[in-house]
C-alpha cells in the first residue's frame, strides 16, 4: 500500500504534516475529522477522500468556500497525484505528496550484499612522456633607420617684400547729399498769416460775445462807439 500525506503550505499551522493512511478520510473544521483544520474558511464537514486502488480521490461536500485542486474548483470526485496542491477556500493550501516507507528503508539498509566486490587491478604505469624541445625564437629584425624630420615651411605673405603689379583700384567717392532749406521769406509769410488769423479770431470772439467795453474799452471810441 502506498503511503501519502498532506503538508500545509499556507494556513494556521504552516509545515504541519497530515499522514493519509485510512481508506476514507474526512476533512473539516470540526475536531472529529481525521484531517482537522481550525480555520474560519474551512467548513465543519468540508471534503472527503477515498482510496481507490493505489490512488486517493477527493470530493467536496458542499462547503461554503469550495475545494480547489491545482487552482481549479472541483465539483465531483478528483484524482490526486503526488505534487498536487489542494486548497480549501483561499487561505488554506496543502501539498499532496507521497510519504517514504520507513520499514522499507530499514530493510534495504540491512540487506546483505549479493556479490563480493573485488578490488580492481592497479593500472599499468604509463611511460614517462618525452621532453618537448623548447621552441627556437627567430632573431629580432634590425630597427629601421630614423629619418630626420623635414623643415617646416613658413608661408610667405602675399605682399611681403613685393610690389603689386598695378595700382589697387579704389572705390568711387560718394558725394554727400545736400539738405534742402526753406527760404526765409516763406517762413516770414507763414508767421504773419498765423498772427493775422489769431487776431481776427480774437476780435471776432469779442464781437460775438459783446465784450468790447470789458476787454478793449479804449478801442470803442476809436470805432465810433460808447460804453454805457
Amino acid at each position: 500500500m502506498a503511503h501519502f500525506r498532506f503538508v500545509m503550505r499556507s494556513g494556521p499551522t504552516v509545515g504541519k504534516v497530515y499522514p493519509l493512511e485510512a481508506a476514507e478520510i474526512s476533512i473539516g473544521r470540526d475536531s472529529s475529522n481525521m484531517v482537522a483544520i481550525n480555520d474560519a474558511e474551512v467548513s465543519r464537514r468540508h471534503a472527503r477522500m477515498e482510496l481507490r486502488g493505489s490512488a486517493y480521490m477527493i470530493q467536496d461536500l458542499g462547503s461554503t468556500n469550495g475545494t480547489f485542486v491545482n487552482g481549479t474548483r472541483i465539483t465531483g470526485m478528483q484524482v490526486l497525484n503526488p505534487g498536487d496542491t489542494v486548497a480549501f477556500g483561499e487561505g488554506i493550501v496543502l501539498l499532496f505528496d507521497a510519504a517514504e516507507d520507513a520499514n522499507a528503508t530499514v530493510l534495504s539498509a540491512k540487506a546483505p550484499p549479493t556479490a563480493v566486490q573485488r578490488p580492481a587491478p592497479a593500472p599499468a604505469p604509463m611511460p614517462a612522456p618525452a621532453p618537448i624541445p623548447a621552441p627556437v625564437r627567430p632573431p629580432a629584425p634590425a630597427p629601421a633607420p630614423v629619418r630626420p624630420p623635414a623643415p617646416a615651411v613658413v608661408p610667405t605673405p602675399a605682399y611681403s617684400g613685393q610690389v603689386p603689379a598695378g595700382p589697387v583700384p579704389m572705390p568711387p567717392a560718394v558725394a554727400p547729399k545736400k539738405k534742402k532749406k526753406f527760404p526765409v521769406w516763406l517762413i516770414i509769410v507763414i508767421i504773419l498769416l498765423v498772427i493775422i488769423c489769431v487776431c481776427a479770431g480774437f476780435f471776432l470772439l469779442i464781437d460775438q460775445l459783446n465784450l468790447w467795453c470789458k476787454v478793449l474799452p479804449f478801442l470803442v471810441p476809436l470805432l465810433g462807439g460808447t460804453c454805457a
